[in-house]
């Protein structure tokens, strides 16, 4: 079986790309940017949606279906967790594409901050912080996936995301439809000195971009690393005629000459079968040291490490499997073990 690399290229941009993963929150009670009559309204709705549905004063409404399709865990900045994440939107049930949507992260068992119709009581609550607390005003589109990002430390949260359609202005207009997402989230900390990995991303495709986004254009592409944008797969099933495209990055490595780390990565694929899961192939272990990594990484000025692979998948038969992900950081000894599993179709 012939097993084709990430280019050189690719990877350099990989390692390139984690140092700038950083974030804006848009607190609610900024100015900036400048909302218009319609949109401070649709805040506000939201905003007190959201503190009703938290402290149990009403129930959460479902005129706008709202389901978590996935996210992923990388390391961010400033000891953060950066989280791109997706959402799947029924579109059919928005009057127009237009729709506000409101983002919430409270801590885990943290008091909810109480709805109230009062100016005073308004104000004082504009004053909480939150560990997250973003607004965004989108276009949902044909396919109803809506991605956006978020960056937290670890820990244990409850997001709540609010949406509704968005405020025209119109004196005609009807009532506006609403939802309400409510989930908890266990979020890992990539600052603790041991072997670990961000989420591993399946990809659809990789492009490259011109330039790298602002904080603020990273909310609307998320998955944008530096110069790379990963198109992430939503259903893990892939064509035998494509490739099953793998990203991911290694913390927590030791550190040796030149800041190079010392690092193996193993990927075994196990077919499932009627009688029980079988090996079925494997690729050459892939040697991450001071050889094989481009000269301008440099651990010590925070470049993340990549693990990358691309596979044709024409040797796959039809079928379910499950990709083995073995990683060996050399000079400590510890190993660490991911899976993912996937199926290919004709």
């Amino acid at each position: 079986m012939r097993i084709r690399r990430v280019l050189a290229l690719f990877v350099a941009v990989i390692i390139l790309a984690g140092a700038s993963l950083t974030l804006v929150a848009q607190k609610v009670d900024q100015k900036q940017p400048k909302r218009n009559k319609q949109e401070q309204q649709d805040i506000e709705a939201l905003v007190k949606l959201v503190d009703a549905v938290s402290a149990g004063q009403q129930q959460a409404p479902a005129d706008l279906s709202v389901t978590w399709a996935q996210n992923h865990f990388v390391k961010g900045q400033d000891g953060k967790t950066y989280i791109p994440f997706t959402l799947q939107m029924d579109p059919g049930k928005l009057s127009a594409p237009g729709m506000a949507m409101y983002v919430r992260v409270v801590n885990k068992g943290a008091a909810a901050t109480p709805a109230s119709d009062k100016k005073d009581d308004r104000k004082r609550n504009e004053k909480v912080e939150y560990p997250w607390d973003n607004v965004h005003f989108m276009d949902v589109t044909g396919d109803g996936r809506v991605s956006r990002a978020m960056a937290v430390p670890g820990g244990e949260y409850e997001v709540f995301i609010a949406v509704k359609e968005k405020n025209t202005g119109k004196k005609n207009q009807p009532p506006a439809k609403v939802g309400l997402l409510r989930r908890d989230l266990s979020v890992p900390d990539f600052n603790k000195p041991q072997l670990n990995t961000s989420g591993i991303i399946l990809a659809e495709s990789v492009e490259p971009v011109q330039t790298a986004v602002s904080p603020e254009e990273q909310q609307e592409h998320p998955y944008t690393f530096g110069t790379m944008r990963i198109i992430p797969s939503f259903k893990p099933e892939f064509k035998k005629t494509g490739e099953l495209q793998v990203i991911f990055w290694i913390y927590g490595v030791g550190q040796g000459s030149n800041n190079k780390p010392d690092v193996q990565v193993e990927y075994n694929f196990h077919q499932k079968t009627a009688e029980g899961e079988k090996y079925f192939n494997k690729t050459k272990p892939q040697d991450l040291n001071a050889q094989t990594l481009p000269p301008e990484f440099n651990m010590a000025a925070g470049h993340q490490l990549p693990g990358s692979l691309v596979v044709p998948l024409a040797s796959f038969p039809p079928g379910d499997y499950r990709l083995e992900i073995k990683i060996t950081d050399k000079p400590s000894g510890a190993t660490l073990t991911r899976d993912v599993t996937f199926s290919v179709v004709a």
